[in-house]
Formats: structure tokens, sequence, C-alpha cells
């Protein structure tokens, strides 16, 4: 089946970046670093077409865009802690769960935040939307997979992983700033850590078309092996 690019305006797609509300928000976060919501702004100011592009880069993919025909809930799998519970020891469901249960984790919550900031990273488009609620419930999968935590060195490293396997001027911006928050408290082989971090991201495979649904239930191994990470 051929799936085409939803039809987002592309003249969108290269908004002019607004430096000065990005700029703000950045130090908003550093300065209180809970206040996630501020990363959002970030995104929003400097990458408006985000979700355009990152649903773009899935359905280069066969699996992606049988995804995208299915649009399977993700949420709906990461929330049922019960069948998480119930998946082997060793899995992908399992270490997610540990993840979520160790940092005290609600995997709805980034997909709320992401609603929030829904006209400004992404479009009217059923299909973009589906992919930007899919794309906040990878975030700590990403860190599962990754096997960096979710405190402010691990959203650090995460941060730059993450650059590497997707660019965007808002997580250039967030890797910096998180990196010179981070300085002190990580010690002086902190910048050798960090590019690891991008050269793993850059090496990555096509994580958005990952079928992370039925791939609870495989060996984490496994599933790092087939992400390329």
């Amino acid at each position: 089946m051929t799936v085409l690019v939803p039809s987002f305006e592309r003249s969108r797609r290269r908004a002019r970046p607004q430096w000065r509300r990005a700029l703000r928000a950045l130090r908003t976060l550093l300065r209180d670093p809970e206040r996630t919501e501020n990363a959002f702004e970030v995104i929003a100011a400097l990458d408006p077409d985000l979700m355009e592009r990152g649903l773009a880069r899935m359905l280069a993919h066969p699996e992606g865009r049988r995804l995208f025909v299915e649009r399977p809930c993700l949420l709906e799998s990461l929330r049922d802690r019960d069948a998480l519970a119930r998946l082997p020891e060793g899995s992908l469901g399992r270490a997610y769960l540990a993840h979520i249960e160790r940092y005290g984790l609600d995997p709805g919550k980034l997909v709320a935040l992401g609603r929030s900031y829904e006209r400004e990273i992404s479009t009217d488009d059923e299909g973009v939307r589906w992919y930007a609620d899919r794309s906040e419930l990878t975030h700590d999968l990403a860190h599962v997979l990754t096997g960096y935590g979710a405190d402010g060195l691990g959203e650090t490293a995460l941060l730059w992983f993450s650059y590497g396997a997707f660019s965007g001027r808002g997580n250039a911006l967030l890797m910096v700033g998180a990196a010179l928050r981070t300085w002190r408290e990580a010690g002086p082989a902190w910048p050798i850590h960090l590019l690891r971090a991008f050269r793993r991201g850059r090496r990555a495979g096509n994580l958005s078309a990952l079928p992370y649904e039925s791939l609870l239930a495989a060996p984490l191994d496994d599933v790092r092996r087939l992400a390329g990470i």
C-alpha cells in the first residue's frame, strides 16, 4: 500500500526561529528543570515543523508506513502497568516499567504537555497529531534503550543522543544549555560522554519506525540491536 505524507503546508516547515522566546524558556528551564513545559516552549519557538518532519522520516521506512496505516495507540500499551509486569524479565516492557516506577513518571504527562503546544508544533492533520502523541511517548522508551537515567545527567545525555538521531534547532539549544548546567556536577570526562551519546544517536536506526507495541515483550538487548543502539 502506498502512503503519502500528509498534506501539511510546506511553507510552514522552515518558519523563522523565535530565538528570544527560546532563550527565555531555556533560562527558565535551567533554573527549574522540573518545569518541563519550557522544553516544549523551546521546540515551539525554534522547530514548529518538528512533528511534520518527524512523520516524514517515519514514512520513509516500510515499518513506519505500516504503523501509520494501522495507527496503534502506544499510550494504551505503556500505561497498563499490570500487563507490563506480566512480561518476561529482561524484556523492554519490564525495563520500561522499572524506569517509570523508579522516577515516578506518568506516560500520559508528556502527551498532555505536547498537546498543549499542538497548534504550534503540529497541524490540524489527524495523522500528524497521532505521530506527535507517539513521539512524546517514545521519550522514556529512549531512556530505556540508551540506558540514560531520567535525572539531570541522563536527560542531558539523551538530548545529545536525540540531536544525533533527529537534529533540530530546538534540540541543539537544549543540549548545549543542559550540558553547561550539568558540567560541574558531571566532572571533566563529561564532554567525552556527551560526544559518545551524540555519536550513538547518529549511528541509530530509524527509531520513529520501531513497532514498540510488539517489541515490549522482546528482550531489551534484542530491541537495542534492532534500533542500532
